[in-house]
């Protein structure tokens, strides 16, 4: 049975002893990493002190996003190799609004992938359609070449510790939620990608979280689909109780 990955993703919110506070409120109250990942993604300027904060906790620390190379003249640009020298363990990866708004694309996020890995970085790649290509029954398509092209030449190993994040853009922040069976028909397709481009011990492992518009009142429907082995969340994670509320239903 795969572990459930609960992943708050506060995106440009919070200022340090805003960010200091919520993980002080929620670090010993998170359940045992046997039973759920849970995970923050946070602001870089916070990384490092949010992973002292939480050394020898359950509560693990990621962030938002990555260079894809070591070093050089990438002003304003953050490293694989730093991340890890600090003690990150997740990346985000390829987040719609990255795609949107700062020109990533399926290239650099496969390159961003490859570079994770090589660091010993857990890679939460997100993919997901706009409301026009689900208007025109192109979400199963989309969503198929946004898989593919982030897994492409990894290993199976690899595939299988990937982290896969289906946000459906048309959800994300507008109170919008994909109903809990569309959502998990997306994630079925997902694993039946993975299955065809890598294969079926690396579809079964691999893990696929449902993001956009996702809360306590509805995080349940949602962890009881077949196909859907956490969330990305972002709005709902802000407060220390609707976060925990969210790690304790992915227990279950």
């Amino acid at each position: 049975m795969r572990k459930k990955v609960i992943a708050g993703n506060w995106k440009m919110n919070k200022l340090l002893g805003e960010a200091v506070q919520f993980v002080e409120d929620t670090k010993d109250k998170v359940a045992s990493k046997d039973k759920v990942e849970s995970v923050v993604c946070a602001p870089f300027p916070y990384l490092p002190t949010l992973v002292e904060k939480t050394k020898g906790t359950n509560l693990e620390i990621a962030a938002q996003n990555m260079h894809f190379e070591e070093s050089g003249a990438f002003t304003g640009e953050v490293s694989p190799s730093m991340l890890a020298d600090i003690g990150v363990t997740y990346v985000v990866l390829g987040h719609s609004e990255r795609r949107e708004l700062f020109a990533e694309t399926d290239g650099t996020v496969n390159k961003k992938a490859q570079a994770a890995f090589a660091h010993n970085l857990t890679p939460i790649i997100c993919v997901g359609e706009t409301l026009d290509q689900r208007e025109a029954n192109e979400t199963k398509s989309v969503v198929e070449v946004q898989v593919k092209a982030a897994l492409e030449g990894l290993g199976e190993e690899q595939v299988k510790e990937t982290i896969i994040a289906y946000e459906p853009i048309w959800a994300i922040g507008t109170g919008k939620t994909a109903t809990s069976e569309q959502a998990n028909e997306v994630c079925t397709h997902i694993r039946k990608v993975v299955a065809d481009a890598v294969s079926a011990a690396a579809a079964d492992a691999v893990r696929i979280q449902y993001g956009g518009s996702v809360k306590p009142a509805n995080v349940d429907e949602l962890l009881t689909q077949s196909d859907i082995d956490g969330a990305l969340v972002g709005g709902a994670s802000l407060e220390a109780d609707s976060f925990l509320q969210l790690v304790e239903a992915g227990t279950k």
